[in-house]
């Protein structure tokens, strides 16, 4: 297959990466922490860590894991927030020789009960905020030892201690837990674990490209989530892939080293968690944002020092759009405003590049690729309304429900092939077989075109599409219309029953123009779409059900009473 999109690349993008020279993850993570020790690796509440400093509290926590008895290649589970314990973790897991799982610090019981026996974690370090969750889980998982962290931990001494005080007994936000003892189970504070760890040495583990370094679960959204089974050689490919990407948006600031990247993001999600080992590979430093919703305080990190790279989905974009402060900023250093991990919409990209003179960039990807798939130029200065082009050492074909290749132009499933695609899921062989093709392609189950320069564009999720007496209807796109409409702040698009045409268009709809009324959005969707698309029932709400990370949920939409 012609890789037609070869020729849209900019001048010095390579058309491949090579992920072996790497023997593994762990070694590329090593070899910057020694080459950039004495340089920033984040900043949190105006507290820093270095790299040197990742390096030793990764080190030890580490060793203090192997110390426990964990078998080779266990699965340790992390669950924190968008703190500097989340790194030192995750470096200690990948280094002592564990898979590392993590999870949304959000979830339910249920779901961490899911998350926790399907991967057969028997270690979890977990911010003491969510404790409660797991005491009522822990005895029907493998965990056998638990490391308790508070907020506080790694932002200095006295400083620190303040904060764990304030999040404990002023915000009241660690719920009252008793973690069990049976069965062997062991607690230990976050710090106690570095402490002892300090005194110990870890032990180099034999690892390689193919060993298994993250099971990064599904988002879960339509039922039970799965494990990817993403390898050391599946990171490392994406980090590469990245960076051959990302770095001509990086020009005028000479040396990556130096970039200021806003990770408000949480960390456990792939899209954040592939910009953090960019970061890494860089030896640049991250801004973490614990609270990115606490909207006022985020704005004030933003005017502290000038950032470079700012990761989000549109959600959060446009969130911040809307805030009156967001406007005094400082955006003349701001080089590159990737979105993922949802549509972008054009109303959104719009109004972010007037207001910060620098364009949004989308970019598609899912945790089953390492959050790498496809992107627009990141030196363009327009919103082009697609997902851009595939990335280095990535094949992109556009196919047919028996697994053939469609024409250039004609909507079919997107399928992905490249070093960064998992191997499996996890203890999953029936789901494994079901998303991938005889010629070795992972169905994504998104639908979308090529056109002849090889970018492709999103047409919607194949569940998400909506039959209008047999007409295709694709909510992206009405979304994307929508958010064109003068009041509207976000809109959500389903497909409810009805018995006439089958199924009926509902959109929903968040509005800062007190006047807007429904009449006014149904005049602008009959403007602007052809009959069939236009909704026939339009509901004002104060806000749609999100994420954590901020996708829209359109799977709680349709499950309220209409």
């Amino acid at each position: 297959m012609e890789k037609i999109w070869l020729k849209s690349y900019p001048d010095g993008v390579p058309a491949t990466v090579e992920p072996d020279q790497y023997r593994s993850l762990t070694q590329l993570l090593e070899e910057s922490f020694r080459k950039n020790a004495a340089r920033p690796h984040s900043v949190c509440m105006e507290r820093w860590m270095t790299y040197q400093q990742l390096d030793e509290l990764s080190g030890a926590l580490g060793a203090w894991l192997q110390d426990a008895g964990l078998e080779p290649g266990a699965r340790v589970a992390i669950m924190l927030p968008t703190i500097p314990q989340f790194a030192v973790t995750m470096s200690a897991v990948l280094r002592a020789g564990y898979t590392c799982v993590n999870v949304n610090p959000l979830y339910t019981a249920r779901e961490l009960e899911h998350q926790l026996r399907d991967s057969g974690a028997t270690a979890i370090v977990i911010l003491e905020n969510f404790a409660r969750t797991l005491e009522d889980v822990i005895e029907h998982t493998q965990v056998k030892h638990v490391v308790l962290a508070s907020m506080g931990d790694l932002l200095g001494f006295w400083y620190g201690r303040w904060i764990t005080f304030a999040v404990r007994h002023l915000a009241k936000m660690v719920p009252a837990f008793k973690l069990p003892l049976t069965g062997g189970r062991q607690v230990t504070t976050f710090r106690r674990a570095l402490k002892q760890g300090a005194g110990m040495t870890l032990r180099a583990t034999p690892q390689t490209l193919d060993s298994l370094a993250f099971l990064q679960y599904t988002g879960g959204t339509t039922g039970l989530s799965k494990g990817a089974e993403l390898t050391h050689g599946n990171v490392v490919a994406a980090i590469l892939q990245a960076e051959a990407w990302f770095t001509p948006a990086l020009k005028r600031i000479a040396d990556p080293s130096r970039t200021n990247s806003i990770a408000a993001l949480p960390l456990y999600h792939i899209f954040a968690l592939t910009l953090c080992f960019l970061g890494i590979r860089w030896g640049s430093h991250m801004t973490l944002i614990p609270n990115p919703r606490d909207f006022g305080k985020f704005i004030e990190v933003l005017k502290k020092r000038p950032f470079h790279l700012f990761p989000a989905v549109n959600t959060l974009f446009n969130a911040l759009l809307q805030h009156p402060q967001f406007k005094s900023v400082d955006f003349s250093q701001l080089a590159l405003s990737q979105a993922g991990g949802m549509a972008a919409s054009e109303g959104t990209a719009r109004e972010w590049q007037r207001v910060t003179g620098c364009p949004m960039v989308e970019g598609w990807g899912m945790s089953e690729t390492c959050a790498i798939g496809t992107n627009n130029i990141v030196t363009s200065r327009e919103f082009t309304g697609t997902i851009g082009l595939p990335l280095p050492g990535i094949d992109i074909a556009i196919k047919n429900d028996d697994g053939a290749d469609l024409p250039l132009g004609e909507p079919g499933e997107i399928c992905i092939r490249g070093p960064n695609v998992m191997r499996a899921y996890y203890n999953q062989p029936e789901e494994t077989a079901k998303a991938f093709t005889g010629d070795g392609f992972m169905r994504t189950g998104d639908i979308g075109t090529m056109d002849g320069q090889g970018y492709i564009r999103i047409v919607d999720r194949k569940k998400d599409m909506i039959n209008v007496s047999g007409f295709n209807v694709y909510p992206n796109e009405l979304e994307n219309v929508v958010s064109l409409c003068p009041g509207v702040v976000e809109c959500a698009v389903i497909g409810v029953a009805d018995e006439k045409q089958g199924e009926a268009v509902k959109l929903f709809v968040v509005k800062n123009d007190p006047t807007l009324s429904e009449e006014d959005v149904a005049r602008f969707c009959r403007e602007n779409l052809t009959g069939y698309k236009v909704p026939k029932y339009i509901e004002f709400r104060d806000e749609l059900p999100k994420t954590n990370v901020g996708k829209i949920l359109r799977r709680e939409l349709r499950t309220a009473r209409h």
